[in-house]
């Protein structure tokens, strides 16, 4: 279980209700040092008088406002506990909002609340109050000598507490250059794009599971730390890798239909046999662009096949209707039905 980072309670009205806070998150980010790779010794953070260039022990370190340019005024831990004693253990709720119109930039970072001692009761008064509402509670909190604002959700049996950003922390969209969604322009999204965009959302719609998500740069990372150490390179590094550089290219103009084409043809390669059976009528009237990978087959394939029938379809169709040659279906009927999807499947039959 993580560690309690901070003890206090909600206040809810004239409500007290006892709670701990603990980490929601945590870092998975690898921690490196600093060494010298003349005698591999540890390099530390030093603290360096800008002024002597030397130095500075950690008991002569004290922080400082500037209010006039080298004119300081000293502040300490006391200084920070008194600006705002009662807030530093109260959970201060101020209102309540529709939990969906937050908008998701303003969250930082989440912490579980638990009920401390005397706190079950209202913990469980709050949260099914909650949850019946679908409110989230804002609220003003300290943690870390500093003041917060923080939004209070209720997810399963818990109080999470998610601290935020403050108003003039989060920059305006409006300063940003946008498109509008659907405007006929160049910059715009056009009907056709957003249908097919449409379907490539729904053929990626799955369940929420966030455990098939990996930091793979982390374990690829340490898969190359774990080779360094099999092979007893220890103290040696990697040589940079000559890339080459790409050329340069001109401007394109981009067929956004084909390439949502594209995506869906890839999608229908990547799904298993026993989904795409079950979609095979649709996914044949529907996405006749789940061929269009064939286009890419050497030209010699496409001749040595046996002509294919005249549909009214594309050129991706034309080269698709290619692999229904008898010798490709005999030696490489799992392939085509994987590749084909289930149009494969009813010809192989």
């Amino acid at each position: 279980m993580s560690r309690i980072i901070w003890k206090g309670a909600i206040a809810f009205g004239l409500v007290n209700i006892p709670v701990v806070l603990r980490p929601a998150s945590r870092s998975q980010s690898l921690d490196l040092d600093l060494l010298d790779v003349r005698d591999m010794a540890p390099v530390g953070y030093q603290r360096i008088n800008k002024s002597t260039g030397k130095p500075v022990d950690k008991e002569h370190i004290v922080k400082g406002y500037q209010y006039a340019k080298e004119e300081y005024v000293l502040l300490n831990d006391e200084d920070f506990r008194r600006a705002n004693v009662e807030a530093t253990q109260t959970v201060d709720i101020v209102s309540f909002v529709d939990a969906e119109s937050i908008p998701p930039y303003y969250f930082d970072t989440p912490y579980y609340l638990e009920p401390d001692k005397r706190g079950e009761r209202g913990y469980a008064l709050l949260h099914e109050t909650m949850r019946r509402t679908g409110k989230a509670a804002l609220a003003l909190v300290v943690l870390r000598a500093r003041q917060h604002l923080a939004a209070m959700l209720v997810h399963d049996d818990a109080l999470v507490l998610n601290t935020m950003r403050f108003a003039d922390e989060v920059l305006p969209i409006a300063e940003l250059r946008l498109p509008k969604a659907a405007s006929g322009k160049p910059t715009g999204a056009h009907a056709r794009e957003i249908e097919m965009a449409t379907k490539l959302v729904d053929d990626m719609t799955e369940e929420w599971a966030p455990e098939q998500y990996r930091d793979t740069y982390r374990d690829d990372l340490m898969a190359r730390i774990e080779e360094k150490i099999e092979s007893g390179k220890t103290h040696q590094l990697t040589p940079p890798a000559e890339e080459e550089e790409a050329p340069r290219q001109g401007a394109k103009v981009i067929d956004m239909v084909a390439l949502l084409r594209q995506s869906l043809g890839q999608r229908g390669k990547d799904k298993p046999e026993d989904e795409t059976e079950a979609e095979a009528e649709p996914a044949r009237r529907k996405t006749p662009a789940r061929h269009a990978a064939a286009r890419k087959q050497p030209a010699a394939k496409r001749t040595s096949a046996t002509p294919a029938k005249r549909s009214g379809g594309t050129s991706g169709a034309k080269t698709a209707s290619a692999k229904r040659a008898p010798a490709k279906r005999e030696s490489h009927a799992p392939a085509a039905r994987k590749s084909a999807g289930t149009s494969g499947r009813k010809r192989a039959a």
